[in-house]
């Protein structure tokens, strides 16, 4: 998988969200069951999607007896975060103080979570971490 982690379509990311939230090797039938009715797909449905995963590196499949198991080869922090920088240098032209902007002005946000994003900051600069 390269530096750039593509971003994925809806359905991919829900299957992936059930392979992340497994832990662990997983079988198909397992995603099925985790996707419920969010997303019932038929099984040769999900194995095409299973397969691109895998195709694109985002997964990858062991044999076990007549069953594969299947693992997350990107960590969905690895994900979140590339997807949040693409996000922000994208629609944000890198600036988080337009990207919070956007969230107040929209009401996507409350002042408690504003408070929560101050205090993890302000965590942050004690520790050294900015």
């Amino acid at each position: 998988m390269s530096d750039a982690i593509r971003r994925l379509p809806d359905g991919e990311l829900e299957l992936m969200l059930a392979v992340w939230q497994a832990g662990g090797p997983v079988s198909a039938s397992a995603i099925r069951e985790a996707l419920g009715e969010r997303r019932p797909w038929a099984l040769p449905t999900l194995m095409t999607v299973l397969g691109r995963l895998t195709d694109k590196g985002f997964l990858t499949c062991q044999k076990q007896g007549r069953h594969n198991l299947y693992r997350a080869a990107v960590s969905q922090g690895d994900y979140q975060a590339a997807q949040g920088r693409s996000l922000l240098e994208t629609l944000y032209g890198n600036s988080f103080q337009s990207l919070v902007a956007s969230l107040v002005d929209g009401h996507a946000v409350s002042q408690e979570d504003l408070r929560e994003l101050r205090a993890y900051l302000d965590e942050l600069e004690e520790k050294g971490g900015l």
